[in-house]
């Protein structure tokens, strides 16, 4: 991978602010594990947001030592794509007509590493919507789908990336798993698996902490302290993690942890006599669907 690059994001709503973020924390920080690290490739961002109370936002999230790095500005996606060797579309996936059609665009990214995170849209469609008919004087960009996870912001993220066209530069698919290995894992994946595992890493975040709150709805109402609960729950979820991780089966699990006569079995008859897991399963399910209909 080429140094001295810049890094430029179109759009840093919540999914591109966790992804800078872990990015600064991880790559950019004096706290980096200096002896783990290399000379990382790129030297500057710029962070272009739709609003001007966007770009204040970010602005005063930076911290000092960040500030002589980033650039951020509003309103101004063609000067930044132009000014950038690599970008990321972070925006909202609805804006991406408007935002790719933008007049001098499809010059300004031709030939370039563009990273989309817009859930639903495969590599070819964001080729095509910044140049569908690409030439010699104006080549198409090269286009890597990557869709991180909220997790990003602390190092955890799980990225699932499209596999790259043949037609993508080793140095350019090295460049995006850089940048996503430094927020946390990378899987990849065939662009007809993307979309159900989008749906996955999203809903493992959101859906699991529906059971987590009633957890501890269920602790407090036994006159358990919220944080206490909390707390334990915290650390069972990382057990489980854990033994998981090791290779064990959710339902060896499940078994394992069950005495005869035991609280664990009667808080899990509870639950299956709910159809809880079928619940999970559909919601998965619809989910996906949903996103099928969208593309």
């Amino acid at each position: 991978m080429a140094s001295g690059q810049t890094l430029g994001f179109i759009g840093c709503g919540n999914m591109g602010g966790a992804v800078l973020n872990g990015l600064l924390n991880a790559a950019f920080s004096s706290n980096t594990d200096k002896e783990k690290s290399e000379e990382p490739p790129i030297s500057h961002i710029i962070v272009c947001t739709k609003t001007e109370a966007s770009a204040a936002r970010i602005k005063s999230t930076l911290s000092p030592e960040h500030k002589d790095l980033i650039k951020v500005v509003f309103d101004q996606n063609v000067q930044t794509m132009w000014e950038s060797d690599i970008i990321i579309l972070g925006c909202k996936p609805y804006m991406a007509p408007a935002v790719l059609g933008e007049k001098g665009a499809a010059a300004a990214l031709a030939g370039k590493l563009v990273i989309s995170m817009l859930g639903g849209q495969s590599a070819s469609a964001i080729t095509n919507l910044i140049n569908p008919t690409p030439t010699s004087a104006s080549p198409a960009p090269h286009v890597i789908v990557a869709v991180p996870s909220m997790g990003a912001q602390l190092g955890q993220s799980m990225t699932i990336i499209e596999t790259p066209e043949p037609t993508v530069p080793r140095d350019l698919a090295a460049m995006a798993d850089w940048i996503f290995e430094q927020v946390g894992e990378v899987k990849y994946l065939g662009a007809e698996h993307v979309g159900l595992a989008t749906v996955l890493v999203g809903a493992t975040m959101a859906t699991m902490t529906i059971p987590i709150e009633g957890l501890l709805d269920g602790c407090v109402a036994e006159g358990l302290k919220r944080g206490d609960a909390m707390e334990l729950v915290l650390q069972g979820v990382k057990g489980l993690l854990a033994v998981l991780q090791s290779g064990q089966h959710p339902a060896v699990v499940r078994e394992s942890i069950s005495s005869p006569k035991g609280c664990t079995i009667q808080t899990l008859l509870s639950l299956e006599k709910a159809g809880t897991r079928s619940d999970f399963s559909e919601a998965i399910v619809m989910g996906n669907t949903h996103l099928r209909e969208k593309m």
